[in-house]
């Protein structure tokens, strides 16, 4: 396992792909690729069958709290069940999510990303205290390039910025009584939901978006653009709508508080032109607030193509998304072991077969992995596939392999065996 923040847990090849590139790798002769594709096989079968028990304990843990369900709970949830169920939850699609090579973003990664500026120009606001519980995860952290244009074209900035494949987002909203207590009304979540999101190609600085209490506030700038002219255009209007009427009852005031001796006349014409002033002052007042909610609804607009466009999955799909990410790395990670274990022509080390299998896929696939060498032995461990001599590492070899995965398979169900009842 490399210690190089550039480089990622992550695997970027299928499965399927992994295990073509070992069996072309010309490493093997026919007869074990074909025996190694049989042991692959068997493989896969005994991941699929252990991840989809853990789909289902996701699946009933979030039952209580699903808002897309489209069926009934057979009962009613103490408060203290569903409080364990939740803390069951967030167990367990935590480690779904390590092993699906998740990396954990942490609040310092999230308070640095609200303060970088936005790539697509918007000023957000989050607010964290309608939160119980926060935890974003975020796969295949990249640096990318953008080229921004502006002023039809004329002038164009590049610049580059921290991109995220994959981020996965799970939100609990505090209680009812909570907002009842701020009088908040008309909001856009539920309280005392449970949210669950899977985006991909999320810039770090704007991971703020993601949020669905996020609300849209004016820039600087843009304030300026609209508040500059609009506070020349209404002096403008002040002066030349409203300027000699009034002059005319300020006049009126004074020498009806005694500090004029000549008396002012405000006759019909005076009032019609000063009704005339005002009410071309409140159009003009209306303008700039329909200027105003314009900017903001195109922020808005833009916030939401984007989103629309990031989206994966909701709530229960994204368990659907994160089991079958996890069980793709957990075997990835475990042919890969043994395959190099397997035609490796001398004796290894964890280190050693870390180092080799990194630099297989920096040299022959131009890719930069850190790979988990402690999951992956863990895994071949755990199926009595390697022994250990010390600190040297032994595969079993191909045929015996594969009956120690065939006896994995058959007894996971033992109903009909002779003697059993």
């Amino acid at each position: 396992m490399t210690d190089d923040p550039n480089r990622n847990r992550f695997i970027p090849f299928r499965k399927t792909d992994i295990i073509a590139m070992c069996c072309e790798d010309c490493r093997m002769n026919a007869e074990d690729v074909e025996e190694f594709r049989e042991f692959c096989r068997i493989l896969e079968a005994l991941f699929h069958f252990e991840f989809h028990r853990r789909l289902e304990a996701l699946k009933n843990c979030y039952a209580p709290f699903n808002p897309d369900a489209d069926t009934r709970l057979d009962g009613d949830y103490t408060r203290e069940e569903k409080e364990g169920l939740q803390k069951e939850l967030v167990t367990e699609m935590t480690a779904v999510l390590n092993s699906a090579n998740f990396e954990k973003i942490t609040p310092e990664d999230l308070t640095q990303a609200m303060t970088e500026e936005s790539l697509f120009k918007i000023r957000l606001e989050v607010d964290f205290g309608d939160f119980e519980d926060v935890i974003f995860f975020r796969r295949g952290e990249s640096v990318k390039q953008e080229t921004l244009v502006s002023f039809g074209g004329l002038r164009k900035k590049t610049f580059k910025f921290t991109n995220y494949d994959r981020v996965a987002i799970y939100l609990k909203f505090k209680e009812p009584q909570y907002f009842e207590a701020q009088a908040r009304k008309n909001l856009n979540f539920i309280p005392g939901s449970t949210i669950i999101k899977l985006f991909h190609n999320v810039p770090k600085a704007d991971i703020e978006m993601l949020f669905p209490n996020s609300r849209v506030r004016m820039k600087t700038i843009d304030k300026l653009i609209i508040g500059v002219p609009a506070a020349i255009s209404g002096l403008v209007v002040v002066v030349t709508k409203l300027g000699a009427s009034l002059i005319l009852i300020a006049s009126v005031v004074a020498f009806w508080l005694g500090f004029s001796r000549e008396e002012a006349q405000l006759d019909q014409k005076h009032l019609i032109a000063l009704g005339a002033g005002f009410a071309t002052l409140a159009g003009f007042l209306f303008r700039q607030i329909s200027k105003f909610k314009n900017r903001k609804i195109k922020f808005m607009k833009a916030l939401a193509d984007n989103l629309y466009f990031k989206n994966l999955d909701n709530n229960t799909g994204v368990f659907y998304h994160l089991i079958d990410a996890a069980e793709e790395e957990e075997i990835k990670e475990a042919v890969l072991a043994y395959y190099f274990l397997q035609t490796e022509k001398r004796p290894l080390v964890k280190n050693e077969l870390d180092e080799l299998i990194e630099k297989w896929f920096e040299t022959k696939w131009n890719s930069k992995i850190n790979f988990e060498i402690d999951d992956a032995l863990e895994k071949l461990d755990r199926l009595g596939l390697v022994t250990r001599d010390g600190e040297v590492l032994h595969c079993q070899p191909l045929a015996e392999a594969k009956r120690r995965l065939d006896d994995i398979w058959d007894n996971y169900f033992t109903f009909n065996r002779p003697g059993t009842g």
